[in-house]
């Protein structure tokens, strides 16, 4: 443009002037494109038209680094005590105006769950390739923690796996960071040209600030969130007297040959987890012998109720305590749920 408004003092004031250059893309010209502006003026002297004086001038467009990160999953992604390969979703995109590579890094950075009870170490990164946020078969390991070559306004859809340790309790959280840094192709850090433009392919960082990140630096971040829902179960064992054979069931004694009712009770707590395959497995002591006919399963908490167990739930050779062994199987227990086991034995 200087060389441009140079010209114009020459010419008479009836000069036209035409300017041509490369249309600018929605998505930020390329850098390394090469911007040629062409200008013809147009005079006359004593009536005669001149022949054109022509001028061009040509810039290099410098490269400039954008990088965004977003979470994409669920404000709070559920995850249950032991679960391996927890996910939390993430998209990707290179708002650059040139072909770069990035970086993937994910940390635990907050939370109230303890450090032992994630596997931060060993975070691991997938392209979801459906897009579906869910870790597939068909998705793939990015072997290198780098995604190579991602073009101009791409988007790739990332996965950050994991797994939860089996100490972590219900309600724990554990932020996590996963923040995408921009690469040469020798994997080296972009850096921003210093001094003055240059007549080559310059770099400038544009990037905004995340959440962990600054500003101008070639990277960004973002957060997302697992929360523990664990069951929180509790479990009670409680024995009352039925009868004896004195007393009959009037004030019955513990006695040798009176009935024993054994009470098993579990509970999840509130806002748990439900709990499923709840098992439990009573080793009896040797000096009492099983009733036959008398377990129930899935009682109240008072132990009334429920339905009719098998005998074959009581294995008279298991347990190490010599009585046998009941192992028994209720239905699955919702916050604030509590069933019962219960059963009959005797007083040897």
């Amino acid at each position: 443009m200087k060389r441009t408004k140079q010209l114009l003092g020459t010419v008479s004031a009836g000069a036209l002037i035409v300017m041509t250059s490369a249309p600018a893309l929605a998505e930020g010209t390329s850098a390394g494109t090469s911007i040629v502006n062409e200008v013809d003026v147009f005079y006359d002297v004593g009536g005669v038209t001149q022949t054109v004086v022509e001028a061009s001038d040509t810039f290099t467009v410098d490269r400039r680094i954008n990088v965004d990160v977003e979470f994409t999953g669920t404000s709070s992604t559920q995850v249950n005590p032991g679960e391996e390969n927890v996910v939390l979703a993430f998209d990707v995109t290179n708002l650059s105006n040139d072909t770069i590579d990035l970086g993937l890094e994910a940390l635990l950075n907050g939370g109230t769950g303890a450090d032992a009870d994630i596997d931060d170490e060993n975070f691991e990164y997938y392209i979801d390739v459906n897009d579906d946020g869910q870790l597939d078969s068909g998705d793939t390991l990015i072997t290198t923690d780098i995604l190579d070559d991602v073009a101009e306004d791409a988007t790739i859809a990332v996965l950050v796996v994991t797994d939860i340790g089996l100490g972590a309790t219900n309600g724990e959280t554990f932020d996590v960071v996963l923040t995408a840094n921009a690469l040469e192709d020798d994997g080296s850090e972009i850096e921003a040209t210093t001094g003055a433009n240059t007549t080559g392919i310059d770099t400038v960082l544009a990037d905004g600030a995340g959440t962990t990140d600054s500003a101008n630096q070639g990277d960004f971040s973002d957060i997302g969130t697992y929360v523990v829902a664990g069951a929180v179960v509790s479990v009670s064992k409680t024995s009352r007297i039925i009868s004896d054979p004195v007393n009959g069931t009037t004030n019955p004694k513990a006695i040798p040959g009176a009935t024993v009712e054994y009470c098993i009770t579990v509970a999840n707590a509130s806002g748990a987890a439900t709990a499923t395959n709840v098992n439990v497995v009573d080793d009896l002591p040797g000096d009492v012998t099983f009733v036959s006919g008398s377990i129930r399963l899935n009682g109240d908490a008072a132990c009334t109720g429920g339905t009719v167990g098998a005998d074959t739930l009581y294995d008279v050779n298991g347990g190490t305590n010599g009585g046998g062994e009941i192992d028994a199987t209720l239905n699955n227990l919702a916050a604030t749920e509590t069933l019962s086991l219960y059963f009959n034995v005797t007083i040897d």
